[in-house]
Protein backbone atom coordinates (compact mmCIF):
# COMPACT_ATOMS: atom_id res chain seq x y z
CA UNK A 1 0.00 0.00 0.00
CA UNK A 2 1.09 3.32 -0.69
CA UNK A 3 1.44 5.76 1.99
CA UNK A 4 -0.91 8.54 1.15
CA UNK A 5 -3.37 5.47 0.66
CA UNK A 6 -2.11 4.02 3.87
CA UNK A 7 -2.71 7.67 5.15
CA UNK A 8 -5.85 7.99 3.81
CA UNK A 9 -7.30 4.47 5.56
CA UNK A 10 -6.33 5.54 8.93
CA UNK A 11 -7.67 9.26 8.49
CA UNK A 12 -10.38 9.36 5.79
CA UNK A 13 -10.23 10.84 2.19
CA UNK A 14 -11.13 14.09 2.98
CA UNK A 15 -7.65 14.14 4.89
CA UNK A 16 -5.70 13.31 1.53
CA UNK A 17 -3.99 16.16 1.29
CA UNK A 18 -2.41 16.10 4.54
CA UNK A 19 -1.39 12.77 3.73
CA UNK A 20 0.37 13.51 0.63
CA UNK A 21 2.00 16.72 2.11
CA UNK A 22 3.15 14.50 4.99
CA UNK A 23 4.61 11.72 1.95
CA UNK A 24 6.19 14.81 -0.10
CA UNK A 25 8.05 15.80 3.65
CA UNK A 26 9.97 12.33 4.20
CA UNK A 27 10.61 12.46 0.92
CA UNK A 28 12.85 15.73 0.99
CA UNK A 29 16.05 15.22 -0.68
CA UNK A 30 17.90 16.18 2.37
CA UNK A 31 16.75 12.92 4.45
CA UNK A 32 18.90 10.19 4.35
CA UNK A 33 17.52 8.16 7.04
CA UNK A 34 14.59 10.16 8.39
CA UNK A 35 12.59 8.72 5.32
CA UNK A 36 9.88 7.26 4.01
CA UNK A 37 11.35 3.61 4.64
CA UNK A 38 11.90 4.84 8.39
CA UNK A 39 8.11 6.14 8.43
CA UNK A 40 6.78 2.91 6.89
CA UNK A 41 9.07 1.20 9.43
CA UNK A 42 7.45 3.08 12.28
CA UNK A 43 4.13 2.48 11.31
CA UNK A 44 4.60 -1.33 10.52
CA UNK A 45 5.97 -1.73 14.34
CA UNK A 46 2.97 0.60 15.36
CA UNK A 47 0.15 -1.87 13.89
CA UNK A 48 2.77 -5.06 16.00
CA UNK A 49 2.72 -3.36 19.07
CA UNK A 50 -1.16 -1.65 18.89
CA UNK A 51 -2.16 -3.80 21.62
CA UNK A 52 -0.58 -2.34 23.85
CA UNK A 53 -1.39 1.02 23.34
CA UNK A 54 -4.53 2.73 24.72
CA UNK A 55 -5.46 4.48 21.43
CA UNK A 56 -3.35 2.92 18.33
CA UNK A 57 -4.88 4.79 15.89
CA UNK A 58 -3.54 8.23 17.69
CA UNK A 59 0.06 6.83 17.98
CA UNK A 60 -0.15 5.95 13.86
CA UNK A 61 -1.01 9.53 13.66
CA UNK A 62 1.58 11.03 16.04
CA UNK A 63 3.78 8.23 14.11
CA UNK A 64 3.00 9.93 11.09
CA UNK A 65 4.01 13.80 12.22
CA UNK A 66 7.00 12.31 14.50
CA UNK A 67 9.57 13.30 12.20
CA UNK A 68 7.06 15.56 9.90
CA UNK A 69 10.35 18.09 10.12
CA UNK A 70 13.39 17.49 9.89
CA UNK A 71 16.19 19.73 9.24
CA UNK A 72 19.50 18.96 10.49
CA UNK A 73 20.73 22.12 11.34
CA UNK A 74 18.00 22.77 13.95
CA UNK A 75 17.16 21.26 17.27
CA UNK A 76 13.54 22.01 17.50
CA UNK A 77 12.50 19.31 15.08
CA UNK A 78 9.71 17.71 17.16
CA UNK A 79 8.38 20.70 18.54
CA UNK A 80 7.96 22.24 14.55
CA UNK A 81 6.20 18.73 13.77
CA UNK A 82 4.06 18.86 16.70
CA UNK A 83 2.89 21.99 16.06
CA UNK A 84 2.38 21.48 12.27
CA UNK A 85 0.44 18.38 13.62
CA UNK A 86 -2.04 20.75 15.57
CA UNK A 87 -2.42 23.12 12.56
CA UNK A 88 -2.91 20.38 10.16
CA UNK A 89 -5.35 18.17 12.48
CA UNK A 90 -7.34 21.52 13.73
CA UNK A 91 -8.87 21.42 10.06
CA UNK A 92 -9.79 17.89 10.19
CA UNK A 93 -13.09 16.62 12.10
CA UNK A 94 -10.74 14.90 15.03
CA UNK A 95 -11.38 15.78 18.53
CA UNK A 96 -9.43 18.32 20.03
CA UNK A 97 -8.40 15.59 22.90
CA UNK A 98 -7.06 13.44 20.06
CA UNK A 99 -4.82 16.38 18.35
CA UNK A 100 -3.90 17.49 21.48
CA UNK A 101 -2.25 13.79 22.06
CA UNK A 102 -0.83 13.58 19.14
CA UNK A 103 1.20 16.72 19.17
CA UNK A 104 2.36 15.55 22.62
CA UNK A 105 3.34 12.15 21.76
CA UNK A 106 5.06 13.79 18.38
CA UNK A 107 6.87 16.10 21.64
CA UNK A 108 7.86 13.10 23.82
CA UNK A 109 10.18 11.41 20.48
CA UNK A 110 13.17 13.97 21.68
CA UNK A 111 13.49 12.31 24.90
CA UNK A 112 12.22 8.49 24.12
CA UNK A 113 11.31 8.62 27.81
CA UNK A 114 7.53 7.69 28.18
CA UNK A 115 5.82 7.59 31.87
CA UNK A 116 5.27 4.09 33.21
CA UNK A 117 1.66 4.93 32.32
CA UNK A 118 1.86 6.48 29.22
CA UNK A 119 0.93 3.54 27.09
CA UNK A 120 0.80 5.08 23.85
CA UNK A 121 3.91 7.07 24.58
CA UNK A 122 5.95 3.60 25.27
CA UNK A 123 4.49 2.24 21.80
CA UNK A 124 5.28 5.34 19.85
CA UNK A 125 8.99 5.77 21.11
CA UNK A 126 9.45 1.83 20.60
CA UNK A 127 8.64 1.74 17.21
CA UNK A 128 11.09 4.98 16.63
CA UNK A 129 14.20 3.48 18.34
CA UNK A 130 13.61 -0.01 17.28
CA UNK A 131 16.38 0.33 14.67
CA UNK A 132 18.56 0.78 17.71
CA UNK A 133 17.89 -2.95 17.59
CA UNK A 134 18.82 -4.51 14.46
CA UNK A 135 21.33 -6.46 13.50
CA UNK A 136 24.75 -5.25 13.13
CA UNK A 137 24.92 -4.03 9.26
CA UNK A 138 21.36 -2.65 9.40
CA UNK A 139 22.84 -0.51 12.34
CA UNK A 140 25.46 0.48 10.75
CA UNK A 141 23.71 1.49 7.86
CA UNK A 142 21.39 3.46 9.59
CA UNK A 143 24.52 5.34 11.92
CA UNK A 144 26.34 6.19 8.46
CA UNK A 145 23.16 7.55 6.92
CA UNK A 146 22.59 9.88 10.05
CA UNK A 147 26.45 11.05 9.59
CA UNK A 148 25.14 11.74 5.75
CA UNK A 149 22.69 14.25 7.16
CA UNK A 150 24.91 16.05 9.34
CA UNK A 151 27.51 16.08 6.48
CA UNK A 152 28.00 20.04 7.15
CA UNK A 153 29.18 19.42 10.64
CA UNK A 154 32.87 18.82 10.94
CA UNK A 155 34.06 15.45 12.23
CA UNK A 156 35.23 16.15 15.74
CA UNK A 157 32.10 18.33 16.14
CA UNK A 158 30.02 15.52 15.11
CA UNK A 159 31.65 13.04 17.17
CA UNK A 160 31.06 14.73 20.31
CA UNK A 161 27.49 15.38 19.90
CA UNK A 162 26.59 12.42 18.54
CA UNK A 163 28.51 10.22 21.76
CA UNK A 164 26.18 12.66 23.71
CA UNK A 165 23.38 11.40 22.24
CA UNK A 166 24.60 7.80 22.03
CA UNK A 167 25.26 8.28 26.08
CA UNK A 168 22.07 10.08 26.68
CA UNK A 169 19.75 6.94 25.15
CA UNK A 170 22.25 4.70 27.09
CA UNK A 171 21.52 6.51 30.23
CA UNK A 172 18.03 5.35 30.18
CA UNK A 173 16.72 3.06 32.71
CA UNK A 174 15.48 0.85 29.31
CA UNK A 175 15.14 1.87 26.14
CA UNK A 176 11.83 -0.07 25.32
CA UNK A 177 9.07 -0.34 27.33
CA UNK A 178 6.18 -2.74 25.06
CA UNK A 179 7.03 -6.60 26.51
CA UNK A 180 7.65 -7.64 22.70
CA UNK A 181 9.91 -4.81 22.01
CA UNK A 182 12.11 -5.33 25.17
CA UNK A 183 12.44 -8.41 24.75
CA UNK A 184 13.42 -8.07 20.42
CA UNK A 185 15.49 -5.15 20.98
CA UNK A 186 16.40 -4.16 24.01
CA UNK A 187 20.16 -6.17 24.63
CA UNK A 188 20.83 -5.72 20.80
CA UNK A 189 20.36 -2.00 20.96
CA UNK A 190 22.77 -1.67 24.05
CA UNK A 191 25.33 -3.50 22.30
CA UNK A 192 25.07 -1.59 19.05
CA UNK A 193 25.03 1.76 21.03
CA UNK A 194 28.07 0.86 23.05
CA UNK A 195 29.68 -0.48 19.77
CA UNK A 196 29.21 2.94 17.97
CA UNK A 197 30.01 4.94 21.04
CA UNK A 198 33.71 3.20 21.53
CA UNK A 199 34.15 3.75 17.91
CA UNK A 200 33.47 7.23 18.03
CA UNK A 201 35.69 7.62 21.25
CA UNK A 202 38.25 5.80 19.32
CA UNK A 203 41.01 8.27 17.50
CA UNK A 204 39.00 9.98 14.74
CA UNK A 205 40.05 9.51 11.12
CA UNK A 206 41.30 12.63 9.02
CA UNK A 207 38.95 15.30 8.36
CA UNK A 208 39.01 14.87 4.20
CA UNK A 209 36.09 16.82 3.47
CA UNK A 210 36.08 19.68 1.45
CA UNK A 211 37.67 23.10 3.29
CA UNK A 212 34.59 25.86 2.74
Amino acid sequence: MELVERWVALAGPRTRRIGADLDARYGEEHRRYHTREHLTAVLDLVDELSAYADAPDTVRLAAWFHDAVYDPQRADNEERSARLAERMLADTDLPTDTVSEVARLVRLTETHAPAPDDRNGQVLSDADLAILGSDPERYAAYAAAVREEYAFVPEEIYRAGRAEVLSGLLALPTLFHTPPASERFEDRARHNLDTELTLLKATPPQDTSPQR
